[in-house]
């Protein structure tokens, strides 16, 4: 799912739920925010938890010498983090919350 069809997803279910039809730049601003929210939450080395979804989290990848695969030669690759995530059983059977 890309992020414009899930702006559209959420619209309709809004306006399926409530009867309210949110426009297009509301919802857009709101998915925004929290993708925007979570990056940052992240950059601050925090856990993102959100219960009957999944996690998302950074771990630590360690310096290492890696090889140019062009050159063969020698690089020293630095250490670094990266994002990791896990999803709830059900989220990836297909079960919804709605």
């Amino acid at each position: 799912m890309t992020k414009s069809e899930l702006m559209v997803r959420l619209a309709e279910v809004f306006a399926a739920k409530n009867g309210t039809h949110l426009l297009a730049k509301d919802v857009e601003y709101s998915v925004k925010v929290l993708v925007d929210t979570m990056t940052r939450s992240l950059a601050r080395g925090q856990r993102i938890e959100i219960r009957g979804f999944g996690s998302f989290d950074l771990n630590h990848r360690p310096a290492r010498i890696g090889r140019n695969p062009k050159t063969g030669e020698r690089v020293e690759v630095p250490e670094n983090m990266y994002p990791t995530s896990s999803l709830v059983k059900n989220c990836a059977s297909g079960s919804t919350w709605l």
